[in-house]
């Protein structure tokens, strides 16, 4: 069994046959699908989904491409989507210096609230970063030292308790540092693409604490690359890692889904 630590199902793309993608989902042994919010209105429907099928759960968030057209009221309706028990983490959140849809000094102030509301609500965070880990990081490490009491346990058994950095962009030395200060990584589809660097970088760092993810309806694994992505083709990712590091798929999914479940608190 996995678990797909990141997927938009209330995107578009799947409004013909959602139904049928969460069934194939099931098929494959996908056990639990995260499903983050963009802005107010996605983090919305992201629960309503969650609330529908027992096997989703929501994040709720601003994405920095969103945050110049966010209004300061959306925090507290974002923190007010929190009272479902459905919701497991605050996000996608974080920096994207590469599009830079939003300002930088908008998308860190976005940042940065954001990281205060889920230490306050001892949730967990999901970050998007792109050519952005620097900022990144330093603000991760900042919102540690204001509340030292963030899912605390973190820092003591080296689990990821604080959150994920989503599609992760870094190096092995930034992934260890991410683990000291009680965070994972993930990785989507592009470990298989011809070109990536992300399987050296695995190498180097281990599979026992990273999360798995498609980033679905994006980032299509290979045989699928220019397909709608879809959380059963985790198994195409999954199968990829676990040949190229010379494990079992069983003890990939145990420990990714193990890592999944500690951090966002499935049951």
């Amino acid at each position: 069994m996995f678990i797909d630590s990141h997927a938009h199902l209330f995107d578009p793309a799947f409004r013909a046959d959602l139904n049928e993608v969460v069934d194939r989902a099931r098929s494959a042994g996908i056990a639990a699908i995260i499903v983050p919010g963009t802005d107010l209105a996605t983090s919305r429907e992201a629960v309503d989904l969650a609330e529908r099928y027992p096997d989703l759960y929501a994040c709720v968030g601003i994405h920095p491409h969103e945050s110049a057209k966010a209004q300061e009221s959306d925090l507290e309706a974002i923190a007010g989507l929190c009272r479902s028990s459905r919701v497991v983490a605050i996000g996608e959140i974080g920096l994207d210096y590469y599009y830079e849809f939003s300002p930088r000094e908008v998308q860190m102030r976005w940042f940065a609230a954001q990281i205060d509301l889920a230490a306050s609500m001892q949730k967990p965070v999901v970050v998007h970063t792109r050519e952005s880990m620097t900022d990144a990081m330093s603000m991760v490490h900042a919102g540690t030292e204001r509340s030292p009491r963030w899912n605390a346990s973190a820092t003591h058994d080296g689990e990821p308790r604080r959150g994920v950095f989503h599609c992760f962009p870094g190096t092995a030395d930034e992934a260890a540092e991410l683990r000291t200060l009680g965070f994972g990584v993930s990785f989507p589809g592009i470990v298989t693409f011809r070109n990536s660097h992300t399987i050296e970088i695995l190498r180097a760092i281990g599979f026992e604490k990273i999360l798995l993810e498609t980033d679905s309806p994006y980032l299509a694994p290979v045989p699928l690359r220019g397909k709608r992505n879809e959380p059963a083709h985790l198994l195409h990712i999954a199968r990829h890692i676990a040949s190229a590091l010379g494990i079992t798929e069983e003890a990939l999914a145990a420990a990714t889904t193990e890592n999944s479940r500690r951090l966002f608190g499935i049951p």
